[in-house]
């Protein structure tokens, strides 16, 4: 399986440059074989309640973005719930001071490592970095 971080998914269901390059790597994996973490749709949704409050999407341009979200991650995804090791383990990433990891892409590699994914996809170059300083598999598949 295949941990997604929030930055990679975002360019599934907003235009981005990244969006396509995005969308052909997603298309070409088994069923089933993406993950994401409930943590995932937490930091969709305040994405894009920021992009409301800024004024860059109205309220129902929001509340469908979600929808949509919700309903393809729910068909095409296996969505893992944080658990209190990933949160211990989280708290551990952030405590090694050199990875300079913000609690959020903390709590994702945490997730992924606690399930036994193959590697971690993200478009993070923070996350990428503090990954190989903890031996956690992470990549950026598309360039």
């Amino acid at each position: 399986m295949i941990y997604l971080d929030t930055s990679f998914v975002a360019p599934l269901f907003r235009d981005e440059p990244s969006s396509r390059k995005v969308a052909d790597f997603v298309s070409r994996q088994a069923a089933g074989g993406l993950v994401i973490s409930k943590w995932t749709s937490v930091e969709f949704a305040s994405m894009v309640s920021r992009g409301v409050r800024m004024g860059g999407l109205s309220t129902d341009a929001g509340r469908s973005l979600i929808e949509v979200f919700d309903t393809t991650i729910a068909a095409s995804f296996v969505v893992l719930v944080p658990n209190s090791y990933d949160f211990d383990l989280a708290q551990e990433y952030v405590t090694h001071f050199a990875t300079q990891l913000r609690a959020p892409d903390a709590l994702h590699l945490a997730v992924s490592h606690n399930n036994g994914v193959e590697f971690v996809a993200t478009l993070d170059e923070g996350m990428l970095a503090a990954a190989k300083k903890l031996k956690i598999p992470a990549r950026r598949v598309i360039r």
